[in-house]
């Protein structure tokens, strides 16, 4: 199972960058074999149709190219104004688009949402909007209570991921869920394959 990981910070000491190497170790542990890859969206340009119609950049190519190899999503984001960063929304913009008759990369993912913020509220705010936007990409998003990661601050790290009991357990159920996820649908596709 190929995972790509996204964070929805480009900052070199993202909380949210720190939850995906979490979740890279907890796939690490768990069994069967997963590979996880994160897509840089800072290095994206900002979207432009026309950009757009001259089959973009080398970047947006190979974060199209990574995703529509992937078999799954997992995204971390903060909240900015309660909302998804700009840098996010940009990425999925890119990646929502449809590449000739072929679906956008987007088309039939399953995809994780989680959050974290040095705030209280572990930036939770931006998960509605970010979940509905996957669904309306037509991205099948993880059934499973909201996990955000707040006071990021006071939670032990070690290697740039956390090591803190409860924010882990968290963060390999919405993993399991993942994974769960994309063997249903896989099944699913095979009976009527």
């Amino acid at each position: 199972m190929k995972i790509v990981l996204i964070s929805g910070s480009t900052r070199g000491d993202s909380v949210n960058t720190a939850v995906l190497a979490t979740v890279r170790h907890i796939l690490d542990d768990l069994p069967g074999e997963h590979e996880s890859v994160l897509l840089p969206v800072g290095e994206l340009p900002h979207y432009e149709a026309e950009l757009e119609r001259t089959d973009g950049s080398a970047a947006v190519r190979a974060a199209k190219e990574l995703v529509t190899g992937a078999d799954a999503l997992f995204i971390s984001t903060p909240a900015y104004n309660s909302e998804m960063p700009g840098v996010l929304k940009n990425a999925l913009d890119w990646l929502s688009r449809a590449q000739g008759e072929n679906p956008s990369p987007l088309t039939g993912k399953v995809a994780a949402v989680t959050s974290a913020s040095p705030g209280a509220r572990g930036g939770v705010d931006a998960q509605p909007g970010l979940t509905g936007l996957l669904a309306r990409c037509g991205v099948r998003v993880v059934e499973h209570e909201p996990v955000a990661i707040g006071s990021t601050g006071t939670l032990a790290t070690e290697d740039g991921r956390y090591t803190d009991a409860g924010v882990v357990a968290r963060l390999e159920s919405l993993t399991r869920a993942l994974i769960a996820e994309f063997a249903e649908a896989a099944d699913r596709v095979e009976v009527l394959v």
